[in-house]
């Protein structure tokens, strides 16, 4: 039997933290449409399980749209049972309300475990409340002689945080009969041994929403035969979000930066979100216009971003002694009981002041 772990999808987020407004509702589009896609992939496989370990939505402000298409895609897949647990951003209870009228579309509960049975295949779940009434972990009893598969939604820890409704007590799901411990919570694609039996698994989300979510995203695809599962992440996202650091050391002109950064970009799709941050030391009088480097490259990515966290290169002996206006405006600004970032930024300004260059 195939099965799907997949989660953290978000759909209807806003997408605005770094999107125009078209982009961002472009965006909203394809994280739906791959949800989309995800439902025809398991039609081809012939997948009968996906199971989805929380957050589906990214809010309890769901647009009507996104309702329908994620009902539709449900109801029109009536030989997949769609395994919905419910994670920390679905506050709406949409899915609860419709689980009374698809039949293929089951949710856990947080009251006690829920187990849903397919012959000697045993999913098993339960969602976290915001304070456990009982010890969820002494209270999960699996028959070793099943296939266990246990789906929770939350940050992992080895150490125990009753305090903390999403916190997974890893320890405490060691020797339960677990095979496979299905997570959500993490938007990177993460699998680690539980114990001697098991292993635990974020599946990440999706589609990368932002550029604390990147590189490839997707999902794992369970085999399940003779009483072995085979384990395989499917990368499954229409754009990846890269973070390239571009170290422009040595570099003093907007035309050297560019080069430096073609070097690095040259194999990143074209239809990809991409963030360059620029590293190294650089001479003060070097120059690099970020608003040229972004023009440069506006047709090149579907989206570009570029930060400038080079350090200024500073000859500290040169200007000890120097009495030129600049030479005292430098030690000024190293006398100050601020960040060598602060530091950077006001005297690149400065520079540029002195310089008779236009200051954004």
């Amino acid at each position: 039997m195939k099965i799907i772990h997949c989660s953290d999808l978000h759909l209807d987020s806003k997408m605005q933290t770094n999107l125009t407004k078209e982009k961002a509702k472009e965006r909203r589009n394809e994280i739906l449409m791959t949800f989309q896609k995800l439902v025809q992939y398991a039609k081809e496989e012939g997948v009968k399980i996906i199971l989805i370990a929380g957050d589906m939505f990214d809010s309890n402000k769901i647009t009507v749209k996104a309702k329908n298409i994620v009902k539709d895609a449900i109801i029109n897949a009536p030989e997949i049972d769609f395994l919905y647990l419910k994670g920390n951003h679905d506050e709406a209870d949409f899915i609860q309300e419709e689980e009374q009228k698809i039949e293929n579309l089951k949710t856990f509960s947080k009251e006690a475990w829920t187990t849903y049975s397919y012959n000697n295949i045993k999913i098993t779940g339960i969602e976290f409340g915001e304070k456990s009434e009982f010890d969820i972990y002494s209270s999960l009893i699996l028959d070793k002689n099943d296939i266990n598969i246990v789906c929770l939604h939350g940050q992992e820890s080895k150490y125990e945080a009753k305090d903390k409704a999403e916190i997974i007590n890893m320890q405490e799901l060691k020797n339960k009969n677990i095979d496979y411990l299905a997570l959500g919570h993490i938007h990177k694609y993460k699998e680690q041994k539980l114990d001697t039996r098991g292993v635990y698994c974020y599946s990440g989300c999706l589609e990368g929403r932002g550029f604390d979510e990147c590189g490839q995203k997707g999902f794992v695809l369970l085999d399940i035969e003779d009483g072995k599962i085979e384990r395989n992440f499917i990368p499954f996202a229409q754009r990846t979000l890269h973070e390239i650091p571009v170290d422009i050391t040595k570099t003093n002109t907007t035309s050297e930066t560019i080069a430096k950064i073609e070097s690095n970009i040259v194999d990143i799709p074209k239809e990809d979100l991409v963030k360059i941050i620029l590293t190294g030391k650089v001479e003060l009088e070097s120059e690099r216009d970020i608003d040229y480097i972004l023009k440069n490259y506006q047709d090149r990515f579907y989206y570009l971003k570029v930060y400038d966290e080079t350090l200024p290169l500073i000859d500290y002996e040169k200007y000890e002694n120097d009495a030129s206006l600049k030479g005292e405006f430098i030690r000024l600004v190293l006398s100050q009981k601020i960040t060598d970032k602060e530091k950077k930024e006001i005297i690149a300004t400065g520079i540029k002041a002195l310089s008779g260059e236009e200051i954004d």
